[in-house]
């Protein structure tokens, strides 16, 4: 028998508003639109077996009451709080911004909220903000490790937090992972750079106690290993990423009877610093080659466009934040390490040859 509205749902909004107070329920539009509770229910969690007509009969009067859904009950009958926690490096980092997007867009979609802070690369500050974060019941953790002892998680994992690390793995523990195809970013890079002529190519990446850096020097030997040449000492440095150190090293890598013809960059910041230090230096010295590792805002529109092995942070952020929802929605495999490949987009800096 269809459902037929009462006279009720014609009634003024402020008349209605004052009928039911500031905090309407289900039964309330329920009886202003006309139909049973378990309508509105479907209607609200957005479940089938509803007309459109009804539907739109119920989300007018939902509309018009001003109605809200409480969730408190639905979370205390799953267990959960509906919402994750993020720690990343640095949440102003133009790296992390998409895939701190990327894990809010899944988060909503399972229909739970994102709280994020950011460790600033501090072992401390990250424990202090996932043990916060774990003392207001979040379901679950997705971090960017900046720690090199990760127990302090064990006890919080054990009592159903589940945790994903992005970026870089867990350190000391057995956790889920997803990473970029670091080593295998650089040795592409660095084959490039060799394909175009380069024997002598150096490498400037950030503190080899960081993953991702190590895990590109890795990549970066391992390439000229593989094509029969040596690495000096002097042509890698290791270190912070402030611009200081890196013009210093760069000019030394580029100076003396035998420079470097090519430089490999360990990340963004390294190779901004080096456009730089390139662009003040063309003028009186023969160009010197450069890829870059990880994208950044408007290499294509330099001229040249600086060549970069890509990373998708999106990715990275959306892989992750799906494999912590399928962990608590049940998922009881061991502990997963997936790898997302690295991408290398040509713009012309890596394309010069020793001669040029």
């Amino acid at each position: 028998m269809p459902d037929s509205p009462p006279a009720s749902r014609h009634m003024p909004p402020a008349t209605t508003a004052a009928r039911y107070g500031s905090r309407p329920t289900m039964k309330d539009v329920a009886a202003r639109a006309g139909v049973g509770l378990k309508t509105v229910s479907r209607v609200v969690n957005g479940e089938t077996g509803v007309t459109a007509e009804t539907e739109s009969r119920v989300r007018a009067a939902i509309e018009a009451l001003g109605f809200r859904r409480n969730d408190s009950a639905r979370i205390l009958r799953k267990g959960r709080t509906a919402s994750i926690g993020l720690v990343l490096e640095d949440l102003a980092d133009p790296f992390y911004s998409p895939l701190s997007r990327a894990v809010e867009e899944v988060a909503r979609a399972n229909g739970s909220l994102l709280f994020a802070g950011s460790s600033a690369e501090v072992p401390e500050r990250e424990q202090e903000l996932a043990l916060a974060l774990c003392a207001r019941r979040v379901d679950g953790l997705v971090i960017v490790p900046a720690s090199d002892d990760h127990r302090y998680l064990e006890p919080e994992i054990a009592a159903g937090i589940a945790t994903v690390f992005v970026d870089r793995p867990a350190s000391r523990i057995d956790a889920d992972a997803v990473l970029t195809d670091n080593a295998g970013g650089a040795r592409e890079a660095v084959a490039h750079l060799i394909a175009h002529g380069h024997r002598r190519i150096g490498f400037i990446g950030d503190r080899p106690h960081i993953h991702t850096a190590d895990e590109r020097l890795r990549g970066y030997r391992e390439a000229m290993a593989a094509h029969g040449l040596a690495v000096r000492g002097d042509w890698v440095s290791m270190g912070a990423t402030a611009p200081e150190r890196v013009r210093a090293e760069l000019d030394r890598m580029a100076s003396g009877p035998d420079p470097v013809t090519a430089l490999f960059a360990g990340n963004n910041r390294v190779t901004v610093t080096a456009v730089r230090v390139l662009a003040e230096r063309e003028r009186s010295v023969r160009p010197l080659a450069l890829v870059g590792f990880d994208d950044f805002e408007l290499a294509d529109l330099l001229r040249p466009g600086v060549t970069v092995i890509a990373q998708d942070p999106a990715r990275l952020g959306r892989t992750a934040a799906e494999l912590l929802f399928r962990r608590l929605d049940g998922a009881a495999e061991s502990p997963r390490r997936l790898e997302l490949p690295g991408r290398l987009i040509v713009r012309g800096s890596g394309e010069f040859s020793p001669h040029d």
